[in-house]
């Protein structure tokens, strides 16, 4: 049966019209990178080679380029999944084979979910196996990344099945206030996973290890305090056996709150630059980042649970995607989880926004409690080490990243060390 409703043409246009725009961008960054090849930009010649560049730009490219492709067979599943009812097939047969009762709906969801993440296994396979080898950043195993797969997918049910599992059971008990309590659920859940995460569910992926006595853990335990941002512990995470990319945070609240640095950070910087990086990662929790993230966070949820909620109760919804009758919540929780992204990828160029003004906030911050020459150095060897993009077209970037370029980052350091000398 081929799919002729308003309610799946709509959703197809919309399908179309994102795929078409993220192909634009790609398409203006690639050219950018293009016109920008066979010559370091004067702004960059200080830290980086001819080489280098190239192979920057040759790197971007080439993931950009598969990317289209990724997104094209996303599409092309996903458009014809709306279209010859696919997805309601696949929930009616599970809830034939499993019931209709709370645990039988949660588990037709997971096995749907799993069987929709499938597809996406070979392609990560070649970007993992083929593009980051390439280019030097592959440090998987074929038996790593298996074994990652099959956690990931273990991790997942354990963590996202009871909660599923809840608020479905709200949903059938509740039936007008249900999607209050599954916010309040998902909520308190969130909040204790921020508490678990790295004490229980990392370590099943990585090992942590204290980071040794020496000038580092001095420097980084000073800076700490002077800084105001009282940390229980630093440790070290085995990135190296993944990749070579690096990356330094922090995770958990109050008593629980710890540093966490990539072994590949601290081999790739000097000590008073992983000092500036961590710098600004405290400038994000001294400016409330944090808390606003989170606070954000919890409004969005607030109002997909109410759309949700909204949606569980219009019959239209149902009749028009195929559903044959008002099935209750997890006709929703599958739909939404799929499409809620043609909504919301509009959106992006306004949260990025609000991201790169946190950025540029910390980096002030890191400036004053550590060194902005000692945070630019880091950024340049990180951008190199990582072979970051240093010409994105400004329309890409400001639709995209969330983070500053690096040249709009070192221009307002420069800037904030011009104030200070005044």
């Amino acid at each position: 049966m081929f799919g002729t409703t308003p309610e799946v043409a709509v959703l197809l246009v919309l399908l179309v019209l994102k795929y078409v725009a993220t192909t634009l961008l790609d398409v203006l960054n690639m050219r950018s990178v293009k016109a920008n090849a066979g010559k370091v930009p004067e702004a960059f010649v200080s830290f980086m080679d001819e080489q280098t560049f190239a192979k920057s730009g040759a790197y971007t490219i080439e993931k950009t380029k598969f990317g289209i492709f990724e997104r094209s067979c996303n599409m092309l599943m996903l458009g014809l999944f709306l279209a010859f009812y696919v997805l309601p097939m696949m929930f009616n047969y599970g809830i034939d084979t499993f019931g209709t009762s709370v645990g039988g709906q949660a588990l037709t969801l997971i096995l749907i979910s799993i069987v929709l993440s499938i597809p996406e296994l070979p392609l990560d396979f070649y970007s993992q196996f083929v593009i980051e080898q390439a280019y030097g950043f592959n440090k998987t195993t074929v038996k790593l990344w298996i074994v990652d797969n099959i956690k990931g997918v273990l991790v997942g049910v354990v963590i996202g099945a009871p909660i599923l599992a809840l608020i479905l059971w709200f949903s059938e008990t509740f039936k007008t206030t249900w999607w209050i309590w599954g916010f309040l659920a998902v909520s308190i859940f969130q909040v204790v996973m921020i508490i678990i995460f790295p004490r229980l569910i990392l370590p099943l992926f990585n090992k942590l290890e204290p980071l040794k006595e020496g000038e580092l853990r001095d420097r980084l335990m000073a800076l700490a305090d002077r800084g105001g941002f009282k940390a229980s512990t630093i440790q070290v995470i085995d990135g190296s056996k993944r990749s070579t990319h690096s990356n330094a945070f922090f995770t958990g609240f109050g008593r629980f709150r710890r540093i966490v640095l990539f072994d590949t950070l601290i081999e790739q910087l000097e000590p008073s630059e992983i000092e500036a990086v961590l710098a600004h990662e405290i400038g994000h929790y001294k400016k409330g980042h944090i808390i606003k993230m989170i606070a954000l966070n919890f409004f969005v949820m607030f109002i997909t649970f109410g759309v949700m909620g909204w949606l569980a109760e219009s019959e239209w919804f149902y009749v028009g995607f195929g559903f044959t009758e008002a099935q209750g919540f997890a006709p929703v929780f599958l739909m939404f989880s799929l499409f809620s992204g043609l909504f919301t990828f509009w959106l992006t160029p306004i949260s990025n926004y609000f991201s790169r003004k946190h950025e540029y906030e910390a980096d002030a911050f890191a400036s004053k409690i550590s060194n902005a020459e000692d945070l630019k150095s880091a950024l340049r060897k990180l951008h190199k080490k990582n072979l970051g993009n240093l010409t994105p077209h400004p329309i890409y970037s400001a639709f995209y990243y969330s983070h500053p370029t690096l040249l709009e980052r070192e221009n307002a350091l420069n800037t904030l060390s011009k104030s200070a000398q005044k």
